[in-house]
């Protein structure tokens, strides 16, 4: 098994996203002993925003990275993301890996009927984490709402999400953790 951990808090240790996607990936490497972990920290090694020149492939170092984490993508079994909300969405650094991987006739196709992923057959688990309290259909949830929508663009349909909300409230952070953490270790 190949499991891509993707990172994405500015916070470091203080990150509650990382501690549940890291507690994720020790769950799933616990109940596979051979399973091969591949760590992308989106905070430590920033994926410039995508820009006409490298859209358009006209920077080689930029193209040879946007090849690397494409196929990164797309050799994992699994995926696990660690998200933090920020102003009601993701971080943007995140945003610019979603960017490299989603590639027209490498992980989705447009045909008559619409566009069709070609990068399913993987399992994807969404860490998230966000300083209030939002609710799972919540009308600003521009963060797990977008990121589900763009794993099922690519084709990945099974999809976990595990949060852990209201981790600024000091009245609630460490309950929300528990929660989130009692959810991974039934994975």
């Amino acid at each position: 098994m190949k499991i891509l951990h993707i990172d994405s808090s500015i916070l470091g240790d203080a990150s509650v996203s990382r501690q549940l996607s890291k507690a994720i990936v020790n769950q799933l490497q616990a109940k596979n002993t051979a399973a091969q972990v591949d760590y992308l920290d989106l905070a430590e090694q920033t994926i410039p925003h995508l820009t006409a020149e490298i859209l358009m492939g006209q920077n080689a170092e930029q193209s040879a990275l946007g090849e690397q984490i494409l196929q990164q993508y797309l050799d994992a079994d699994v995926v696990v993301v660690g998200a933090a909300m920020y102003n009601f969405g993701l971080p943007s650094t995140l945003k610019a890996w979603i960017d490299r991987i989603s590639v027209a006739g490498r992980t989705f196709k447009y045909t008559e009927n619409g566009p069709v992923g070609l990068a399913g057959d993987k399992k994807v688990y969404i860490a998230s984490s966000r300083g209030g309290v939002y609710g799972e259909q919540s009308p600003v949830d521009f963060q797990e709402a977008f990121l589900k929508t763009v794993f099922n663009f690519t084709g990945v349909s099974d999809i976990e999400v595990v949060r852990a909300e209201g981790v600024s409230m000091s009245d609630i952070k460490d309950q929300a953790i528990t929660t989130a953490l009692d959810q991974i270790a039934k994975i």
